[in-house]
């Protein structure tokens, strides 16, 4: 019998939970004072009468080797170095949510994921293998970064037309520096694209739990 996985998306006003059995996406409030364990306990509360076996978490931050190495911007502290394996009583795989969403969105062969949120999140999926990055605070123009020009605050400052130009010559930027096959633009700004890039689809915000189930794929 397959093993039942637990998919978390953690965001800062929302974490979403659900299990590789595809029941209905559980919403629990997050924001400034959420920590670890209050998030594990309100899961837990949620989730009493689900059995799970592994756990999949998308995190909106930096992570590397299964180890989460920055703090989030909104939510409370403690998150570094916290050990959700002894916390869950369970086998753990935590990703960036950027590179958990990527890996849901996959359909074969260089994929480059961006996600057009309040910031820019970003991924690869190469041939299966998923290929967390961070591109976001990349010098793009006028000493301002990739992030400043297409995340949320570079929307206000330039916008929804000139937004929608940077958009565009970003992503023909990174695709031409990595040989992409195609481009998925998630994170909830994505709708506001009048126009898609050549090579280019939408992804959705549901795909990061089909990513939580890959994780645990061989």
């Amino acid at each position: 019998m397959s093993k039942m996985i637990l998919g978390i998306d953690i965001g800062g006003t929302n974490i979403k939970v659900q299990r590789s059995s595809k029941e209905e996406i559980i919403k629990i409030p997050s924001g400034v004072e959420m920590t670890p364990q209050k998030m594990i306990f309100e899961i837990r509360k949620v989730t009493s009468d689900w059995k799970c076996d592994l756990v999949s978490i998308g995190y909106p931050g930096v992570v590397k080797d299964n180890q989460i190495t920055t703090e989030p911007h909104n939510l409370a502290k403690g998150w570094v170095g916290f050990d959700f394996k002894k916390g869950f009583g369970l086998p753990v795989k935590i990703v960036n949510d950027a590179a958990m969403q990527a890996l849901g969105s996959y359909e074969g062969k260089r994929m480059l994921f961006l996600g057009l949120g309040t910031g820019l999140g970003s991924a690869m999926v190469v041939d299966g293998l998923l290929l967390p990055l961070e591109l976001a605070h990349l010098p793009y123009r006028k000493g301002l970064t990739y992030e400043d020009y297409i995340g949320k605050e570079g929307l206000k400052r330039f916008g929804r037309k000139k937004w929608r130009e940077h958009v565009a010559q970003i992503v023909s930027q990174l695709q031409a520096a990595f040989l992409l096959d195609y481009t998925v633009l998630g994170g909830g700004n994505a709708r506001l694209l009048k126009e898609l890039p050549p090579q280019t689809r939408l992804g959705d915000n549901s795909n990061a739990f089909r990513g939580a189930y890959r994780l645990w794929e061989k």
